[in-house]
C-alpha cells in the first residue's frame, strides 16, 4: 500500500479524493499498489464530508509519517506551498503538483532537490489541465530540437475572446458572463492581463528549450484593451483574436511573449474556442505537433494530478528525469522579433492615406461597411522596435495587435 497526503481540500484537491475514489481500482492496477489517501491538509473543517476521518490541520503530521510516500500539494500560491514541497522533498516524499505559479518560481530547483533525493517532483496538472503536454515534452518530443512552443493557455480569456467574437460582446460583457459561470475570478486581473498564461509558458520554454525561462523576463500583455470593433476587424480579415503565449527559438536566438495575436483562419489555434487550450509545438525534424483539450476545470485537472501520482508510485525509488536546468535561458528582447502589425486609426483615411504608405511601405488597408471616420490597416513584416518609432508618426491610432503569421 501506498499512502499519500493531500495538501488542500480546495477545488483541485477535493476533485482529487473524488477521482482516487471512483476509480481507485483502475489507479492501483496502473500503479502497481494499492493507492490510499492517509492525511487531507486543510486549515477549515469538513463535517461530514469524506475527509473528515484523514482530515489534519498541522503539516508537520504528514512530514513526519514515514507512512506518507507521495505528497500531493493542491494549495495554490508559493507560500506555504513552497515550505511545505521544499520540506516534504527533503524528507524523501515525492511531491505531486498542479501549482504552476509554484512551478514557474522554483520549479528547477525542486526538481534538482528530488533528483539528489531519488525521488520525484511531478507537474503535469500546472499546465494545461487535463492536456497531456508536460510528459510528452520531456519523453516523446526529446530526440528533436523544439523550435517554437506557442499556445492558448488560459481558458478565461479564450473565453471572453470567444463570446465578442461568437456573440459580438463588448469586453465587460464577457468578463462579467465568465464570472458567473465561474470560468473567471472576482478578481480577473491575474487570467486578463495575462500573468497566468506567462507562468505556464515560462515553464514549458524551460523544459523544450533546457534551461530556466524566468516568467518575470517573458513580455506580458493581456486582453483588456481588446474591444468589439477589434474583433470585428479580425472577422474582415477571415482571423480571429486569440491570447498567445509563445517561446520561439529563431537564428540563434530566444523569443518569449504573452499577447493578443491576429490568428489566421488557416492557422490550427484559430478554431480552438470557449475554455479549451491547445498548446502548438513545432520541431525541425517532426514539424507540427498539437495538444488540445480542457484546459481546467475541477475533474480535468485533478485527472492529471493522480495520474502523476500513479507515475510517482511505479518510480518510488527512482527519479525520473525531467531536463530542466537551473542556468537560466538568455531570452532576446521582443523588439527584435519581425512580424506583420495591424493597426487602427481614428481618422478619415483620405486624410493620411499618403503618410501611412510613406511611413510603413506596401501596407494593406482594412475598412468595415458600416464604420465611419476611422479605418485599419496592416503593416508589412517590420521589427517590433521599428514598428513603435514608427507608430509614433501616425497621428490618432487607437489600437496595434500582432499578428501570426506562421502557416
Amino acid at each position: 500500500m501506498i499512502n499519500i497526503a493531500v495538501l488542500g481540500y480546495g477545488t483541485v484537491g477535493s476533485g482529487v479524493v473524488e477521482v482516487i475514489d471512483k476509480n481507485n481500482e483502475a489507479i492501483d492496477m496502473k500503479s502497481g499498489d494499492k493507492i490510499r489517501i492517509k492525511y487531507v491538509l486543510d486549515l477549515r473543517d469538513f463535517p461530514g464530508d469524506r475527509v473528515e476521518s484523514v482530515l489534519v490541520h498541522d503539516f508537520d503530521v504528514i512530514l513526519n509519517d514515514p507512512e506518507v510516500k507521495i505528497v500531493v500539494e493542491v494549495m495554490g500560491g508559493v507560500e506555504p506551498a513552497y515550505t511545505f514541497v521544499r520540506k516534504s522533498l527533503l524528507a524523501g516524499k515525492s511531491v505531486c503538483t498542479s501549482n504552476k505559479e509554484l512551478v514557474a518560481a522554483h520549479g528547477p530547483e525542486l526538481i534538482r532537490i528530488a533528483r539528489e533525493n531519488s525521488i520525484n517532483f511531478l507537474f503535469e496538472a500546472s499546465v494545461g489541465g487535463a492536456i497531456p503536454v508536460i510528459r510528452p515534452i520531456n519523453s516523446s518530443l526529446t530526440a528533436d530540437r523544439i523550435l517554437e512552443i506557442k499556445g492558448i493557455l488560459n481558458g478565461t480569456t479564450n473565453y471572453i475572446l470567444t463570446q465578442m467574437d461568437v456573440e459580438g460582446w463588448d469586453f465587460d460583457k464577457a468578463l462579467r458572463t465568465a464570472q458567473d459561470l465561474g470560468y473567471a475570478e472576482r478578481n480577473p486581473e491575474a487570467d486578463i492581463e495575462g500573468y497566468d498564461a506567462c507562468r505556464k509558458i515560462a515553464i514549458l520554454s524551460s523544459l523544450a528549450f533546457g534551461h530556466n525561462v524566468n516568467y518575470e523576463n517573458i513580455y506580458t500583455e493581456g486582453i483588456s484593451k481588446i474591444t468589439a470593433t477589434d474583433i470585428r476587424y479580425a472577422k474582415k480579415m477571415k482571423s480571429a483574436i486569440k491570447l498567445l503565449a509563445s517561446c520561439t527559438y529563431e537564428d540563434g536566438k530566444y523569443y518569449a511573449m504573452v499577447a493578443p495575436f491576429i490568428v489566421r483562419s488557416s492557422h490550427p489555434l484559430y478554431s480552438v474556442s470557449g475554455v479549451y487550450n491547445a498548446i502548438f509545438v513545432r520541431g525541425s525534424q517532426i514539424g507540427d505537433v498539437m495538444f488540445y483539450g480542457s484546459g481546467a476545470g475541477k475533474l480535468p485537472t485533478a485527472c492529471a494530478v493522480v495520474a502523476d501520482i500513479v507515475d510517482a508510485a511505479k518510480h518510488l525509488d527512482k527519479h525520473i528525469y525531467t531536463f530542466w536546468s537551473e542556468e537560466n535561458l538568455q531570452l532576446t528582447g521582443t523588439e527584435n522579433a519581425t512580424r506583420k502589425f495591424f493597426v487602427r486609426v481614428k481618422k478619415d483615411r483620405a486624410s493620411c492615406e499618403k503618410l501611412i504608405k510613406d511611413t510603413f511601405g506596401d501596407v494593406k488597408f482594412i475598412e468595415l461597411d458600416d464604420v465611419s471616420g476611422e479605418f485599419g490597416f496592416v503593416t508589412t513584416p517590420v521589427t517590433e522596435g521599428s514598428f513603435n518609432e514608427k507608430l509614433k508618426n501616425i497621428p490618432d491610432v487607437c489600437q496595434s495587435i500582432r499578428l501570426e503569421s506562421r502557416i
